[in-house]
């Protein structure tokens, strides 16, 4: 899809959308609850539907409403076909030891990109004991049963890892320890995930920032529960009002664990001054804040190693886009520079480079230079109604289909 945005200010108010992270935790947890939960606020992007299918493809059968899902969970998660996890990352980590649960064969299919993704974690676990572990273009196959004990895992490559390997040792009778090695970064989204579940009365706590104590003999129960508003996605909005635009964003939790709520001191730093800004605990936030930067006073960026591996490498996508703004951005090992200097419009067409959290970036600086996005149409992996939202506001969105 093609999207062409003219410059105009917006004004308004959005609501956050329902926080991603949040949701496919509660998905999970729900399946490993016994009893019956229903999760509401709930939207159903590309990620979150690739999490309900897989669920599906374990032998759970959601009920889905308009914005609410409801699960009976509590059975025995055995894979009935192939788990189609599309082009979620989320999903694919989580998934994988869940398919670890029983001496059965599991596929897990994605997109090609998602399959270039590290993966060496879970095939190091593999090799360790014993496991079958095969990954290919489009899919991963596995095969081994996980037992209750200690794991070692990298705290630095990805919290997802770690999520994953809790959801499994949950469903494993005795008690386990994740122990953690390196830098252990996006800590605060282990805390979502021990969160979550401990919100269905699963037993399991975080003994300092390195280990995690997991009770397999403790069964959860089902729980009517909201998805709170997502501050990853809500930056994007909030980020028109440093450019110019009048626009607040309401439906955010004050005390939220979700480490992307320092956007907004970010935010504070980039208006200032060109600062020096650290992404290892808010990797997805590295697109709009490299956006905010080119558009007002420049910024560093630190801690940028992982923006290889998400859905395109980001730092890579952001520089070759802003190229054509006219901002000669510095890409270092683990570095970003972006400097000070004024932003003209796009000279050619933007592209998408298959990221949602790129083209979100690109139309909030097209809101004020105008400018042509293709490949648009990948803002359904997380908002699927982004650009609605957009018009809402008083911003013309030309959307080409073809």
């Amino acid at each position: 899809m093609r999207v062409t945005i003219q410059p105009r200010k917006g004004n308004g108010i959005v609501v956050a959308p329902p926080s991603k992270s949040m949701a496919h935790r509660y998905l999970i947890a729900a399946a490993l609850a016994k009893g019956e939960s229903r999760i509401e606020n709930l939207s159903y992007s590309q990620d979150i539907l690739a999490t309900l299918d897989c669920l599906e493809s374990l032998g759970v059968e959601p009920e889905r409403g308009v914005d609410w899902v409801v699960i009976r969970g509590g059975g025995t998660l055995v894979p009935q076909k192939n788990l189609a996890c599309r082009e979620s990352g989320s999903t694919l980590r989580f998934f994988l030891p869940l398919c670890l649960l029983h001496e059965k064969e599991a596929i897990l299919e994605g997109s090609a990109r998602l399959m270039e993704r590290p993966l060496s974690v879970y095939q190091q676990l593999c090799r360790e004991h014993g496991f079958d572990f095969e990954q290919r273009d489009s899919f991963v196959r596995v095969r081994g049963a996980l037992s209750a004990g200690d794991y070692i895992l990298p705290g630095n490559i990805s919290s997802q890892f770690i999520t994953g390997m809790i959801f499994a040792l949950l469903k494993v009778k005795g008690e386990s320890r994740i122990l953690l090695t390196g830098k252990v970064e996006s800590g605060s989204y282990i805390d979502l995930t021990l969160d979550a579940l401990q919100a269905f009365g699963f037993s399991l706590c975080r003994a300092g920032e390195r280990e995690i104590r997991i009770d397999g003999n403790a069964e959860g129960e089902g729980r009517f529960i909201q998805v709170e508003g997502d501050y990853s996605n809500a930056a994007f909005f909030e980020s028109l009002s440093l450019l110019g635009h009048s626009v607040k964003v309401k439906g955010l939790k004050e005390d939220s664990l979700q480490g992307d709520r320092i956007y907004r001191d970010y935010f504070k730093h980039l208006e200032k001054g060109q600062s020096t800004l650290s992404l290892a605990d808010c990797p997805d936030l590295g697109p709009i804040l490299m956006a905010v930067a080119a558009a007002k006073k420049g910024g560093i960026f630190t801690d940028t190693a992982r923006l290889k591996i998400k859905e395109s490498d980001r730092g890579a996508a952001m520089a070759e886009e802003l190229r054509k703004f006219g901002i000669e951005v510095l890409l270092e090992e683990n570095r970003i520079i972006v400097p000070q200097g004024g932003i003209h419009p796009p000279k050619e067409p933007l592209q998408a480079h298959n990221d949602h959290r790129i083209v979100m970036s690109l139309a909030v600086l097209c809101t004020l230079t105008g400018g042509v996005i293709e490949g648009a149409e990948a803002v359904a992996k997380s908002m699927p109604d982004f650009f609605e939202r957009l018009e809402a506001l008083g911003i013309e969105v030309k959307k080409d289909e073809a």
